[in-house]
């Protein structure tokens, strides 16, 4: 694909999501001190952390799921240049009701609606992942929540029919994973930071290519369809958190 053709696809973002270098550093040594035989992913993407696990676990196997095919040939790509190609499956189907599992370490990260059609998901990816993790395995939920209650107005610039029951807060989100059959080894939360590097880096391909092709065929679209995106933005900025949960299932 020529410069002419259209921005390049996300090559800013390392992962999918808030996760910065160091969190996910940390994540992975600690998840891999668990010494994990199998991993899952569901919604992996291009799987950036499943690899990076797979190099951290040396004798672990990893599968990948999601239905973005474009994103699993970059995870592809990633493990043949990281020499996991014989180690990794990326699989490109649904992760509703999926016969994957059980797995040592199952990671969801920003997937919970991988898991379910519920229009509040979280609840039912939870007990989907108790189903789908090894009794003496763990779980990685990257899940949303409400910083603060979100005002009318706010709800009214985010994304298309956002209302407050999209979202419960951190402690409500807590026990949803302890009803579902975990108890957590491990909070933690998105920073400011994490969000502005992941929301920059998630435009700024294509803010960079409109500003060099303001007058293409596809400018007006990729205009309105980035100014938009920074709008619902600047509406769940600070009001939208983003917890990564590590969850160990409770005994049988």
């Amino acid at each position: 694909m020529t410069d002419d053709d259209g921005p390049p696809r996300l090559t800013r973002l390392t992962f999918h999501g808030p996760l910065s270098d160091a969190r996910a550093t940390a994540l992975v040594r600690r998840l891999a001190a668990t010494r994990p035989r199998t991993v899952l992913d569901i919604g992996c993407g291009w799987g950036e952390l499943l690899l990076r696990l797979l190099e951290a676990a040396p004798g672990a196997r990893g599968v990948g799921v999601d239905v973005n095919g474009e994103d699993l040939a970059r995870g592809r790509r990633n493990a043949g240049a990281r020499g996991l190609t014989d180690r990794v499956v990326f699989a490109e189907e649904s992760a509703l009701g999926t016969g994957r599992g059980p797995a040592d370490l199952v990671l969801c990260l920003g997937a919970s609606q991988a898991l379910s059609t519920a229009a509040s998901p979280v609840a039912e990816a939870l007990r989907e992942l108790r189903r789908l993790v090894a009794e003496d395995g763990r779980v990685v939920l990257g899940e949303g929540f409400w910083e603060r209650p979100p005002a009318p107005d706010e709800l009214a610039r985010m994304w298309p029919e956002a209302s407050a029951g999209d979202h419960c807060d951190l402690g409500t989100l807590l026990d949803l994973a302890v009803e579902a059959g975990f108890r957590p080894e491990w909070t933690e939360t998105a920073s400011r930071e994490e969000w502005e590097e992941f929301e920059s880096a998630y435009q700024a391909d294509s803010e960079v290519w409109l500003a060099r092709h303001p007058e293409h065929p596809s400018a007006a679209a990729l205009r309105d369809r980035l100014d938009r995106h920074r709008a619902q933005w600047m509406a769940y900025r600070g009001v939208l958190g983003l917890a990564y949960l590590t969850l160990v299932p409770v005994a049988r």
